[in-house]
């Protein structure tokens, strides 16, 4: 490729158009073979000027998902956290596995989702629930109740409750359940996971 040399005064606007430049200039010559870390970055255009952003505020990230098979004991009449010990996932480290809180950390405020789910042993449609807590307070819009049909006696149906919500940093979320049967019950294959939508 010859050389021209750059004229006095400089390049004129629009001079340099796609078919000046090599496609290794803008895709570059490394493929990335992992996933991205929440420190790399992407080049998009903001209103035409080229601009660099984080991989973290686009990607679903802090996410994690926590499960429990040790089973626990619901009291009669009492709402009782979970707290799954097993993590699967911990993108930015947000879950802590010895409270089972799941924390916003500094600078990713936004819009999460969070599910949880476990199963009880004796199953009382009218009186069972899942809830989250965010900060220590109950979010009922939160509540589900599964109700299935037909005879119950020998299943151990799933509760589950999900949930979208605007967190802020230092913002804590756990799961928890409640049942009335009349006395107390065992729950069992507890699980709890959330992730930033955006």
């Amino acid at each position: 490729m010859s050389k021209t040399q750059i004229p006095t005064g400089g390049i004129a606007d629009d001079a340099i158009s796609e078919e000046h430049i090599d496609a290794t200039v803008i895709t570059g010559s490394t493929a990335l073979d992992d996933v991205p870390a929440l420190t790399d970055e992407f080049i998009f255009s903001d209103g035409g000027t080229l601009k660099r952003i984080d991989a973290n505020f686009v990607m679903n990230t802090p996410a994690f998902y926590a499960y429990k098979t040790a089973s626990t004991t619901f009291a009669d009449n009492t709402t009782t956290q979970l707290v799954p010990t097993s993590v699967v996932q911990n993108d930015g480290t947000c879950y802590d596995t010895s409270n089972g809180r799941f924390t916003i950390p500094a600078g990713q405020d936004g819009h999460y989702f969070v599910y949880g789910s476990f199963r009880i042993n004796n199953y009382d449609p009218n009186r069972c629930s899942a809830v989250f807590f965010v900060n220590g307070s109950e979010q009922n819009w939160s509540l589900h109740e599964h109700a299935p049909e037909g005879d119950l006696s020998s299943r151990r149906p799933v509760i589950h409750a999900t949930g979208m919500m605007n967190l802020s940093a230092t913002d804590y979320v756990d799961f928890r359940g409640h049942q009335a049967s009349g006395s107390s019950d065992t729950v069992l294959n507890a699980v709890f996971g959330g992730f930033k939508i955006r």
